[in-house]
């Protein structure tokens, strides 16, 4: 496992290795968070997962979503390479920081679903990609677009503020 910066990649999976990427990002409005994940194979997007949580910060609602990314890729038949795209990856670093801190629990839990990922095939691999939002990549700024723009409707609006 590393971290590299993304450069205005495009998804070149070789012929032998079944890849997956997902693009993620999360938003805040009105103190709702909203996650949204693509899960993409071989250019063609595959899954897209919303996600939302009232009165979470931001990195709660990254992390989860990650964990929801990594467990839907890699029970795809044939899976072998994961490649996580996000603009938190400093919340990313701290899956393998050993130390104690507060959103240790959350982590741990997508340290057990990488486990499984890795005791499926010693060989698998996975990877997470910097992308920050400023560099306008374009299925990044597709999912950050779709964070800003989805609208929660409450179900009970006597309850909303």
């Amino acid at each position: 496992m590393y971290l590299c910066k993304l450069n205005k990649i495009v998804f070149n999976a070789s012929d032998d290795l079944k890849a997956t990427f997902i693009v993620l990002d999360t938003s805040i409005k009105n103190n709702v968070a909203t996650s949204i994940a693509h899960i993409h194979i071989y250019n063609s997007p595959i899954i897209k997962t919303i996600y939302y949580a009232i009165n979470i910060i931001s990195i709660k609602a990254e992390l989860f979503t990650i964990r929801c990314s990594l467990n839907q890729a890699s029970c795809l038949a044939n899976i072998k390479c994961i490649v996580i795209i996000t603009n938190f990856i400093h919340i990313v670093k701290k899956i393998f920081n050993l130390s104690i801190y507060s959103y240790q629990i959350r982590t741990l839990a997508i340290s057990k679903e990488i486990r499984e990922f890795f005791k499926r095939k010693s060989h698998n691999s996975l990877e997470f990609w910097d992308c920050p939002s400023q560099d306008k990549w374009l299925l990044h700024n597709i999912v950050n677009k779709e964070t800003k723009k989805f609208n929660l409707s409450p179900i009970f609006s006597c309850k909303s503020l």
